[in-house]
């Protein structure tokens, strides 16, 4: 049985933001009494995971998408890792700011997967 490439592409993309997003934000709270290049070289560390899941991702979802479905696509996926990631792991609180840029992205979505 073949997975759908919608699914390999939406499911490597959502695991690689998971990756981005800690090696991006996760230092803030988990190293904010190291030195900056120490949260760095770790943050490459954490990124590598990322790449070796958005390479495949983006292969994958080319054989059917557009770059900028691909782009947008990820996008999307990033803020519905971000917003979970923001609350829960730094704490922050939700905005209702987050459901407008969520809408704007849907709008994004329609606009570049509708023809």
């Amino acid at each position: 049985m073949q997975i759908p490439v919608i699914v390999q592409t939406v499911g490597l993309l959502t695991l690689s933001n998971v990756f981005m997003t800690i090696a991006w934000y996760g230092h803030l709270k988990s190293l904010s009494n190291k030195a900056w290049w120490i949260a760095a070289l770790i943050s490459w560390g954490i990124a590598l995971f990322e790449y070796l899941l958005q390479v495949p991702a983006n292969r994958i979802g080319y054989t059917q998408y557009s770059l900028a479905q691909l782009k947008i696509m990820q996008e999307a996926l990033t803020l519905t890792v971000f917003v979970p990631f923001a609350m829960f792991y730094m704490n922050q609180p939700f905005k209702l700011d987050y459901v407008w840029a969520g809408l704007c992205l849907v709008g994004a979505v329609y606009f570049i997967f509708r023809s």
